[in-house]
């Protein structure tokens, strides 16, 4: 009797034990998923359910008609066929192209320069360097590009006034700046540089702070310069952040819009209109919202293919993101 007493416990003890087991594995399996849901509920509503409202809008020639009525028309790819036809579409496809190629080459290595200046500098300049770098990174872009505008303004532009008293190029303080494609480009270039710059040098600012010190200083005992030491030694070492930056500088330079707007809007005669413009343009000023649909389909396939393919040959390459 006190065997099968013994038994009966021990098997209700182990039934119990494996109960509280699945139980544990449940929860541990609930758990996660639940925390991630809102998240995965806010991407669905912030980002998924647009998309999809933005392809449904492509496929139709919905317009500022629509808008009060609510009624359209499904016309297929008929949109698509219409902006691959368009001269205007491959013109904006290929300075935006072009320009932000431009602008990411010339934050990033800029970026880099201050963060190994940073580097360098004793503990009270850095601090002083990561402050003016947060003011600049937090200005508003729209308020950035105000600034900015004021300061080429012709005749009384703050830019025109320092060039003309240093006798550069003689009298240009009556220069209307974004009356020339090239000149306009220049003013739109350095805002976005000016406030890419910081985000891109703190980040490796701290990244480099991470690389061993033992690396650079066996380099040098081997008779290796600080140039080289920072191209073959620190740079690679920088390579996930590095090509993080560049993924982000990358999207976010392709679809700058604000800047341009505000000192250009798109001029002079559609010049500066980027892929941003182009489609501001044709969604909300020439009300072709079926158009404008079509191209954001297009420009966010573009980019999307264009970041998994640089993934995919840095992942073949061995390298880690």
């Amino acid at each position: 009797m006190r065997l099968l007493k013994v038994s009966k416990n021990y098997s209700s003890k182990s039934a119990g034990k494996s109960a509280s087991k699945s139980a544990s594995k449940s929860a541990s399996k609930i758990v996660p998923a639940l925390m991630l849901l809102p998240a995965c509920i806010l991407l669905i509503v912030l980002v998924i359910l647009p998309l999809l409202m933005l392809v449904v809008a492509s496929l139709s020639n919905f317009n500022a008609r629509s808008l009060f009525t609510g009624e359209f028309e499904f016309v297929g790819i008929q949109q698509y066929l219409t902006l691959f036809a368009d001269k205007g579409f491959y013109y904006s496809l290929g300075i935006t192209i072009a320009f932000a190629a431009f602008l990411v080459i010339t934050s990033v290595l800029i970026g880099m320069w201050v963060a190994q200046t940073m580097f360098k500098q004793s503990a009270v300049v850095r601090v002083i360097m990561s402050i003016v770098l947060v003011a600049a990174w937090a200005m508003p872009n729209v308020a950035a590009a105000l600034v900015f505008k004021w300061m080429f303004q012709p005749g009384y532009g703050v830019v025109g006034w320092l060039l003309t008293q240093l006798k550069i190029f003689g009298n240009i303080r009556n220069l209307s700046w974004t009356s020339n494609t090239n000149l306009a480009f220049c003013c739109i270039g350095l805002i976005i540089v000016w406030q890419a710059v910081p985000y891109i040098a703190i980040t490796l600012y701290a990244a480099q702070k991470q690389i061993a010190p033992e690396y650079a200083e066996a380099a040098a005992v081997d008779g290796a310069s600080k140039t080289r030491i920072y191209w073959q030694i620190t740079v690679p070492m920088l390579a996930p952040q590095l090509t993080a930056i560049t993924i982000l500088s990358c999207i976010w330079d392709f679809n700058v819009f604000n800047q341009i707007w505000l000192l250009t809007q798109g001029g002079p005669r559609e010049s500066t209109a980027t892929v941003g413009v182009f489609t501001y343009k044709k969604a909300f000023i020439n009300f072709s919202i079926g158009q404008g649909s079509a191209i954001s389909v297009v420009t966010t396939l573009i980019l999307f293919f264009a970041t998994v393919y640089y993934i995919r040959r840095l992942l073949k390459n061995g390298d880690e993101l």
